[in-house]
């Protein structure tokens, strides 16, 4: 089977991890399959799909789709229109670059790759919308998406949550629930360390600091306002050190905060030397083992967070967010603990009780843990993934056959 996946974005925010563990688990469980990525915008994730042997293309956006969004406040026409004629000129290109390859399956991947995937395609050529966000809210997407859904073959939600908001908005649309996996061998508790002050440029902690970090892309709705609300509620006597640990990666203007902003804001708080930023990182499971509390304060519902369950993977106590697909992923107190979004009162008093008590964060490591390897590993992904894609995808052959045989027994059956 031949797959095209199409990803907006090489830069690795929440859909791109996604992404990234899609491709290794099919890679691994189908090891011929011809496996192709095309990229609106060069990043990491292009090296890493390479590395697994899946073939990539960067074929780069026009800077006006490219920062093109969609925050769900409102349409803005002007942009609309600026981004209208270089999309055109870009969805020829991909849909001569698509008739080139004549996949078997087209996988997209990002709001603006479900629109340009559906206008694309070849004819009879499954597609694949694999949505990672709530569709609802977002009054250009949504409709955009009800005028192309007729094309979808089928969508892939990453929660319940975010498959029950897709289901209002597209009722007729068949769609399947499929958690994300994660690489249980990279995201461990046993693996090298990272010396989180030296990145962030802070002086090294005291002996006895309890190390708690964000990890989240720079968007506005993950919470980094109120983590640091809560990190300043916290008295001089609880030794924690908060890290903010990611950066901007979206063209998208007006949507993410800047490191400049950030650190204005920290400095307001009165919290200069207390948390560090440490700028965008690969190594993710390096940067949790070296925390002893992970932090999810996602403001608005998270569709998924893959942040959590990474958390959990590596063995560290998480606080995460009780809303949306998020709040599927963890059981409050059972194997990671639960605030309410936007609740700064609320995270500190979360972060000061597992500071204060380490038999109860290696009592939630070690449950994340179990879950993790129950219910988060590629395998599970990867059988999921290949049930839907053969269900699917139809070989010329065997439909010729199928219509044949359907057509025989039509006869037979008629008097």
């Amino acid at each position: 089977m031949k797959i095209v996946y199409l990803n907006p974005c090489g830069n690795l925010g929440g859909a791109e991890t996604s992404l990234r563990e899609v491709l290794a688990s099919i890679r691994a469980a189908e090891p011929d399959w011809e496996l192709w990525l095309i990229l609106g915008e060069d990043g990491p994730l292009g090296p890493i799909a390479r590395d697994l042997g899946v073939r990539v293309i960067v074929q780069p956006f026009p800077a006006e789709l490219g920062r093109l969004g969609d925050t769900g406040r409102g349409v803005v026409l002007w942009p609309l229109w600026k981004a209208a004629w270089g999309t055109a000129r870009y969805a020829r290109s991909l849909s001569a670059l698509l008739r080139r390859l004549k996949p078997d399956i087209i996988h997209t991947n990002g709001f603006k790759m479900h629109l340009l995937g559906a206008w694309t395609r070849p004819a009879r050529t499954p597609l694949v919308w694999h949505i990672h966000d709530y569709v609802g809210s977002r009054r250009l997407m949504s409709r955009l998406l009800r005028l192309f859904g007729g094309a979808c073959t089928v969508a892939v939600a990453n929660s319940k949550s975010v498959a029950g908001d897709l289901h209002t908005l597209l009722p007729t649309l068949q769609v399947v629930t499929i958690y994300n996996g994660i690489d249980l061998n990279r995201f461990s508790p046993f693996g090298g360390k990272m010396d989180l002050d030296a990145v962030a440029g802070l002086e090294p902690a005291a002996s006895g600091t309890i190390r708690v970090g964000l990890v989240a892309t720079f968007a506005r709705w993950k919470g980094h306002r109120v983590f640091l609300e809560a990190l300043a509620r916290l008295s001089s006597e609880c030794p924690v050190r908060g890290y903010i640990i990611g950066g901007p990666i979206y063209q998208t203007g007006g949507s993410q905060w800047s490191l400049a902003e950030l650190q204005q804001q920290a400095r307001g708080l009165g919290l200069e030397g207390k948390v560090g930023f440490t700028g965008f990182v690969e190594d993710a499971a390096s940067c949790m083992r070296s925390l002893d509390v992970v932090v999810h304060c996602s403001t608005e519902p998270e569709p998924f967070g893959m942040v959590i369950i990474e958390g959990m993977a590596c063995g560290k106590a998480v606080i995460a967010s009780q809303a949306g697909g998020a709040s599927e992923l963890f059981v409050d107190g059972e194997n990671a603990l639960g605030h309410a979004p936007g609740d700064a009162a609320m995270l500190a008093r979360q972060i000061k009780r597992l500071a204060e008590d380490p038999d109860l964060r290696l009592q939630l490591g070690q449950a994340g843990r179990v879950t993790a390897e129950r219910l988060y590993h590629r395998k599970r992904l990867a059988t999921e993934l290949l049930a839907l894609y053969q269900n699917i995808h139809r070989d010329p052959a065997e439909a010729e056959l199928e219509a044949v045989v359907q057509a025989g027994a039509r006869r037979r059956s008629t008097p």
